[in-house]
């Protein structure tokens, strides 16, 4: 499916002050990818993931979105192919009514009235959003916003989901949400965000960008476990492996109990009791069988 396609080839970006955001940038995203996008603050992320949809061109170099390469005479038609979630979700809605919102984009499309009805309660539906769609959007609470602005975009049934810091303002169970929903959305997506235990769920591929250039780009397991790495580009380890290596710490140090001592049951036939024995040598007796 070359539609999902998304290919970068030597891509610069000048931007009018001057500001060189990017730097020579050149990838492949095939259909089906899940691929996050992680960076420092200004490394150049939202440029690159702008430059999918041609809400800006670059100043030198190509994107081809499928066969289509991205030109101002191209750009409508491959908004139709990539849909972006932009980073703040007031960006986004700015109809009287999150119905509204939702509809806008297959209107455009020329979409009849009833698809437009059917498109719309499905994308609500998919986000969990349903219920919300007589409300103004400047009413609902920030992950509320951001998932309806997911909703804006799954409207137009992108074949490419492009998400600009998805998982900020969301409480836990809405981010959990959106992870599920995420890996449900079997078509190419590409995230970029701060939040690198939600690009460790999410993604399997991860590109780290740095004064926009392409500095490493590999499965999510190698790059967002290389410590080194990350902290060469201002970046953590995820915060769940910060935890694991806390807790590792804990167990040398004598701070924390061994896991791995577990206690094995077996029967002292003479007295007819527990007998658990740890891996560390301990016995304790307990409840007659």
């Amino acid at each position: 499916m070359t539609h999902h396609i998304i290919d970068f080839k030597d891509v610069f970006f000048r931007y009018p002050d001057g500001t060189e955001a990017l730097s020579g940038v050149s990838l492949r995203i095939t259909h089906g990818e899940s691929v996050g996008l992680v960076g420092a603050n200004g490394a150049g992320k939202s440029t690159l993931l702008l430059q999918m949809n041609g809400y800006i061109l670059p100043s030198s170099g190509f994107v081809n979105i499928g066969d289509l390469e991205l030109t101002k005479k191209t750009r409508q038609e491959i908004r139709k192919k990539v849909g972006v979630v932009f980073q703040n979700p007031d960006d986004q809605l700015f109809m009287p009514t999150v119905y509204e919102d939702v509809a806008f984009g297959p209107l455009n499309l020329g979409m009849s009235g009833e698809r437009v009805i059917d498109r719309v309660n499905a994308s609500l539906q998919t986000v969990g959003c349903l219920d919300l769609k007589e409300k103004p959007p400047h009413h609902l609470s920030g992950g509320q916003k951001r998932a309806v602005a997911i909703a804006t975009v799954l409207a137009m049934e992108p074949d490419i989901l492009v998400m600009d810091e998805p998982s900020s303002d969301l409480d836990p169970k809405s981010r959990r949400y959106l992870i599920r929903l995420l890996r449900g959305f079997k078509h190419t997506k590409i995230i970029a965000s701060h939040d690198l235990d939600f690009i460790l769920e999410v993604c399997e591929r991860c590109l780290v960008i740095k004064d926009g250039k392409i500095v490493a780009d590999g499965p999510v397991s190698d790059i967002l476990t290389n410590q080194s790495l990350l902290e060469e580009n201002s970046l953590e380890l995820p915060l769940s492996l910060q935890k694991t290596q806390m807790m590792d710490a804990g167990v040398k140090s004598g701070l924390l109990p061994d896991p791995s001592n577990r206690y094995s049951d077996s029967i002292d036939h003479e007295t007819g009791m527990t007998i658990a024995a740890s891996e560390g040598g301990g016995v304790m007796k307990g409840v007659r069988k």
